[in-house]
């Protein structure tokens, strides 16, 4: 019922930026509120990791390797979430998934929800 949906991967040489989108919807109803949003990335070769991740009344917290280069950010109103990458490096190579969290009506009750998207690919060249 609830969409969430990344936009904004592509190829890009190191050292350069991109700026990762998720829209959170749904197809009947409303969302009421996105208690929490986070971005993880995955590749063949290693375990889904989380890169940042942001929770209403809390600071974002982000992987380690990714401070300093990594910006998330949130709008609240459009439902959207955003995820500023500088200085990438070809380690960041990967899918990057959007997760909310939160609440919808669905036109009669108010059910909670937890949901992903399908990925965007980040690749970054040497």
């Amino acid at each position: 019922q609830v969409q969430v949906v990344e936009s904004g991967g592509d190829l890009v040489a190191t050292g350069g930026s991109l700026k990762l989108s998720c829209a959170v919807s749904v197809a009947s109803g409303s969302i009421s509120r996105i208690s929490r949003m986070g971005w993880y990335r995955q590749t063949p070769e290693k375990q889904r990791e989380l890169v940042a991740i942001m929770a209403n009344g809390e600071s974002t917290e982000y992987l380690d390797s990714v401070k300093g280069r990594f910006t998330m950010s949130r709008d609240n109103a459009k439902n959207t979430g955003s995820l500023q990458m500088d200085s990438l490096k070809p380690d960041d190579t990967a899918v990057y998934n959007c997760n909310a969290q939160g609440i919808y009506h669905d036109g009669n009750y108010y059910r909670p929800f937890d949901d992903w998207g399908q990925g965007t690919q980040v690749v970054v060249s040497s």
